[in-house]
């Protein structure tokens, strides 16, 4: 009853849940996925990531129980065409650059939607906040210009670039059942990553180990924090999800002392607490915005 109280009074928390709940899962999802990098490669595993991902969204959503019009239709092969070439890029950039320096590169896309939808000057100091913690966080000093990989900068820029563009196009599919979006744009996404993936890895996907290992990163980093995304974004304003993304970072930090036990540095619980203030700001922002008032891409 208290749970419903709270819902009723405060139609956001749903919402930021789902955020908060999609990108713990992928934290955990992704912290598991690099050791498939030697068995089949980033494309391999970029493959059976989204080609699972797929498998799992068609049998339990069954996607063809809703009518979907020409119009829709081309929104949703957008939408998963971009979710595809996303991970696809930001897998083939973790090959040659640090994971942190990628995750940094790939957050201006997000981080460029919240502030080309923002309004208010007050919304900016959230992005600032945002783009504080992720300076703080992430070890960008410890890898120097000469010793990044440019192809690694270019494939991760290129997830950036599609992560902003996934943002607004899964807001366009909004009206759609979430369901039926995120099963049919993850089958789009393995219309453009599997076929990479077997033409570089071969039978070797096929190995009960791989597929094993696959499943559960399918399952933990793709179809369950892509469910959470596309329920929050029918109901949150593009800026304050752009802005909530923005804790991937800090819920790694934390998932990798829980379970790798890497202690944080004074530096590093800094950045955590702006990432966290700029969040707790955009749900306020949220809060006092009706949906209807965002802005149309």
């Amino acid at each position: 009853m208290l749970l419903q109280a709270s819902i009723r009074h405060h139609p956001f928390l749903l919402p930021v849940l789902a955020v908060i709940g999609a990108v713990t899962s992928l934290a955990l999802g992704t912290s598991h996925a690099k050791q498939l990098f030697p068995l089949i490669g980033a494309q391999g595993t970029s493959a059976l990531r989204v080609g699972l991902s797929a498998l799992v969204l068609l049998m339990l959503w069954r996607p063809w129980r809703w009518p979907l019009g020409r119009v829709d239709a081309i929104t949703v092969l957008r939408y998963g065409l971009t979710l595809g070439v996303m991970n696809l890029l930001f897998y083939m950039a973790i090959r040659s650059i640090p994971f942190g320096v990628a995750v940094a590169i790939e957050f201006t896309g997000p981080l460029a939607v919240a502030l080309y939808y923002s309004r208010r000057r007050l919304d900016y100091l959230w992005v600032l906040l945002a783009v504080l913690g992720l300076l703080l966080l992430l070890p960008l000093g410890d890898a120097s210009a000469a010793q990044l990989d440019p192809v690694g900068i270019a494939y991760a820029a290129g997830a950036a670039v599609c992560w902003g563009t996934y943002i607004v196009f899964g807001k366009r599919a909004g009206h759609l059942h979430a369901g039926q979006t995120v099963s049919l744009g993850m089958l789009a996404a393995a219309m453009v990553v599997v076929p990479v993936g077997v033409a570089h890895a071969g039978t070797a996907l096929l190995q009960p180990q791989v597929l094993l290992i696959g499943l559960g990163v399918a399952i933990v980093s793709s179809a369950i924090p892509i469910s959470l995304e596309m329920y929050a974004l029918k109901r949150l304003p593009r800026e304050t999800f752009g802005i909530m993304a923005s804790m991937e970072p800090a819920v790694a930090a934390l998932a990798a002392m829980l379970f790798l036990h890497e202690v944080l540095d004074l530096q590093q619980w800094l950045a955590i607490a702006c990432i966290m203030m700029a969040s707790i700001g955009s749900i306020g922002a949220a809060s006092r915005q009706p949906a209807g008032q965002t802005r149309q891409a």
